[in-house]
This record gives C-alpha cells, structure tokens and sequence, in this order.
C-alpha cells in the first residue's frame, strides 16, 4: 500500500508516519514544504521519503500525486495556530484551503482512486451555545477565528469533492492535542518549554500565561493518528468524525500538573500578549460515532502525556534547540 502523508514533517505528521513505520506493507512518502529545514526532514522516521513541493502550486501537487500515486492520502499540512491565525488570517486561509483544492484537483485530473483523510479542527464548532457541548459531528459550525473558517471551509469542500466526483474522502475533527515535540505555539507545550528553560536557569522562574479559564478535550498526539489511520481503514466517504476523549478540563488543570512535575517553585503571571482577541470558553467533544465504528478510545493517560512533553522539551533545550 502506497502512502502520501501531507505536512509529514509537522507535529501530528511526523506521530503518524511513526504509527505507520510499524505496518510492513506500508510504502511512505512524506510531503514537506521547501521552506523546511533539512534538520526537520531529517527527523522523519525511517522508512519515510519525503517528497517536497508546495501544495498552493497546482503543477507541484499535480508533479507530486503523479509520482506517488498513493492508494491513501493522509492530508494534514496546515496552518494551524489560531493565535497565528488572528495577525495571518488571509496567509491562513488561502494556504490551509487552497492546499486541499489542488490536492483534490489533482487526484481527479489523474484519475486516481485513494481514501483521502482530511484533519479538520474541533475549532469549527467554536460558537456553539453551552447547551450543545459536548459537540457531535451533527452540531452546527460555528467558527468564530480565521483558522476555525479556514478548517470549516475545508470541510465544505471535502463534502462538495465527495458528492460531486465522488473522491473517497473521509473527514476527522480532532479536539485538542498534544504530546512530545509539538511546538511551543500551542498552551501545553508552551508550558513545558518555559518549565524547562527555568529548571536548566534560561529563564526566570516565572511562567507567562494566557486563559486558564478555557475548557479544553484533550488526547494524546499518539492516540489521535491511530484514529486517522483508523478512519482511513473503516471510514465511510463523505462522513466526518469527532476524535476527542469526550471530557473536558480547564487549562489551568494542565499547568498544575505540568507544575507537579517539577521540583523547581515556581511563579505564575498572566501575559496580555497571550491572550487571543477571542477565546472560545469550551471545546468538548461527543465521540460516540467514531466509538461505533472502530472502538477507539485514547489509551495514553494525560498525566503521561504532560510528563512524556516535558521530557521532551528538557532535551530539547539540552541540546539547544529550544
């Protein structure tokens, strides 16, 4: 079986081409922009060939689809920080819906037949009034920031490519995620990497936060691509699917335990350039659907998940690439 996976070298890529290392029959290829440094492309697992182009290129995606010609598409290059996304918006949007338009194009111009997962975001909920929490694939989109648009957009056009030329596409909405290696850009990791930088003296012993009021369904990264592979496997085209762990708790629950987690005293202060214009006060999601289908249920504790995070971001500053 051969494998394209988009955006391979980012935080979710790079567990799923993990994940897929352990399947003989699996041949991988690993899309990866060029802006990506060859120290990034390197950290791929083995077994995976990257394959580089940039997919706002419809020659390239065409050049790439065509070399490939994968049996299943696991497309999760995006841009996908919200905060990004509020000062980028129009960079946003046209890269994370534009990408999936000439991906889709391209596969019809060659007349190729993969299943094609696509990684949409919990964030297309985000207006949701509190009585339709937890939220169910049948919930009313509601995004109310330039990356939630960009996703919910994208899952319009997943269902428009299905019904009109009938491409393969099964369509995950993924809640908040987390775990080793994912960039400081996003709440958990931010924590750990400032925990880290203080225990080995870069960083005064002072933690900057945003909203710790804000209601969080977390999993575990590892957790959230077996259920890709999962929806690629038992999926039904044209269906979306929550992957969530159908509980919710405050950010403030994560820094405490990250705190747990280290001898160090530490302090705590609000930063005002951390907090978004608009926060979305609960994202919580109901998994009965996809529990249905495959019986997935996250499997990793969130306590090991903080601890595994933290250990990562302490090598990662040891070895100064922080």
């Amino acid at each position: 079986m051969r494998v394209l996976i988009t955006g391979a070298a980012g935080f979710a890529g790079r567990h799923l081409a993990d994940h897929l290392s352990r399947y003989k029959n699996v041949e991988m290829f690993g899309l990866v922009r060029k802006a990506r440094t060859p120290e990034e492309c390197r950290r791929l697992p083995r077994g995976v060939t990257a394959v580089h182009a940039d997919l706002n290129s419809p020659i390239e995606t065409l050049r790439i689809l065509r070399r490939t010609r994968p049996d299943r598409i696991f497309h999760l290059a995006a841009e996908s920080s919200v905060m990004v996304s509020w000062g980028h918006a129009e960079r946003v949007i046209t890269n994370n819906l534009i990408g999936q338009l000439h991906m889709f194009e391209a596969v019809r111009k060659l007349k190729l037949d993969p299943v094609i997962q696509v990684s949409g975001s919990a964030e297309e909920y985000g207006g949701a009034p509190k009585e339709e929490w937890p939220a169910d694939e049948r919930t009313l989109l509601r995004p109310v920031n330039p990356y939630a648009f960009s996703k919910a957009a994208c899952s319009l056009l997943s269902y428009q490519y299905f019904k009109n030329f009938g491409l393969r596409i099964v369509t995950t909405r993924a809640f908040s995620q987390t775990g080793p290696g994912q960039n400081e850009r996003f709440v958990a990791s931010s924590f750990a990497r400032q925990i880290a930088l203080i225990e080995r003296c870069k960083q005064k012993p002072i933690i900057l936060v945003g909203n710790l009021q804000a209601v969080r369904d977390f999993t575990d990264v590892r957790d959230v691509v077996r259920a890709y592979w999962l929806a690629a496997e038992k999926g039904v085209p044209g269906e979306v699917y929550n992957v969530c762990s159908g509980k919710a708790e405050p950010v403030q629950m994560i820094l405490d335990t990250l705190l747990e987690l280290t001898p160090i005293r530490i302090k705590v202060k609000q930063d005002r350039a951390r907090m978004r214009p608009h926060d979305v006060p609960i994202l919580l999601g109901n998994d009965k659907k996809f529990f249905k289908l495959t019986g997935w249920k996250p499997q990793i504790p969130f306590r090991r998940t903080l601890s595994d995070l933290l250990n990562d971001w302490r090598r990662r500053v040891d070895e100064g690439r922080y």
